[in-house]
């Protein structure tokens, strides 16, 4: 498990983004256990930076997001983020990464492994993520309409895309409270694994996906956003394209030889 970083006497008020390096695996923690993780301008500017970091450094095959101590997040802290807001500024830098996925998106895949309370803001980040692995303790509301605002991370679209529009303005509308087997049966999440191991088959994923060929896994996820932002024709045309560039990869190249000497690949990358 990730090392407990929240015990530190100096740590600030406004919680942190635990970062730590698992092999070719990025873990990224919320960590404001007093508060039920919520967010906090602070947090998303470390988590933001986490997330770049994934997407920039070569030596990282995957990212996890995940909750410390029992929940992922309540969601935003609204007192802070509402300040921010009437200051003309936002809580996220939109020249960077999105955690959220809405603009610049992170090219290696990201994985989230949620448990406990996990609403709003929280919602829209494991839907920002490309897989997610949820405890069968979870607790699910998107609940903004109470609150007298709008989803703004994409929980709008993304429950019309994964769950269908009813399912998703029943979701949205009244507001309701929902369980794990409720989110997979809607397909907001992929596996449902007892309280306490979502973190450790997140991991057992991500060490998968960093067995296969970096430019292929990443040239899927693109694949795949490309189709969704501009449908299949679009999708088709980039992917025959992309197929003549990897083709001539060095990890193309590996991916035959190793399968001609029946061995496991080595891949690099290039």
């Amino acid at each position: 498990m990730p090392s407990d970083q929240s015990k530190d006497p100096e740590r600030h008020p406004d919680g942190q983004i635990t970062v730590e390096r698992r092999g070719d695996i990025l873990l990224m923690g919320i960590d404001r256990r007093e508060k039920r993780n919520s967010l906090t301008p602070r947090m998303f500017g470390q988590l933001q930076d986490a997330f770049c970091e994934l997407d920039e450094n070569p030596d990282l095959r995957a990212g996890i997001v995940f909750g410390h101590a029992g929940h992922f997040t309540a969601g935003l802290d609204l007192v802070q983020t509402s300040a921010l807001r009437k200051q003309g500024k936002y809580h996220l830098d939109k020249n960077r990464v999105d955690p959220y996925a809405r603009w610049r998106r992170c090219r290696k895949p990201v994985i989230a492994a949620v448990q406990g309370i996990t609403f709003t803001a929280g919602i829209e980040l494991m839907l920002g993520a490309d897989i997610v692995i949820a405890a069968d303790d979870c607790r699910f509301a998107q609940i903004e309409a109470k609150r007298g605002i709008i989803p703004g991370g994409g929980a709008i679209q993304r429950f019309i895309e994964r769950a269908g529009y009813g399912n998703a303005m029943l979701l949205l509308l009244p507001t309701p409270e929902f369980g794990s087997d409720d989110a997979l049966r809607m397909g907001l999440v992929q596996q449902v694994v007892p309280a306490g191991q979502e973190l450790d088959r997140a991991i057992e994923i991500a060490e998968a996906i960093g067995k296969n060929a970096p430019l292929a896994i990443q040239a899927i996820l693109e694949a795949g956003r490309v189709y969704q932002r501009n449908g299949e024709a679009a999708a088709i045309d980039w992917i025959e394209a992309q197929q003549r560039e990897i083709a001539f990869t060095k990890d193309a190249a590996e991916g035959v030889a190793a399968f001609k000497d029946k061995r496991e690949p080595k891949f690099t990358g290039e």
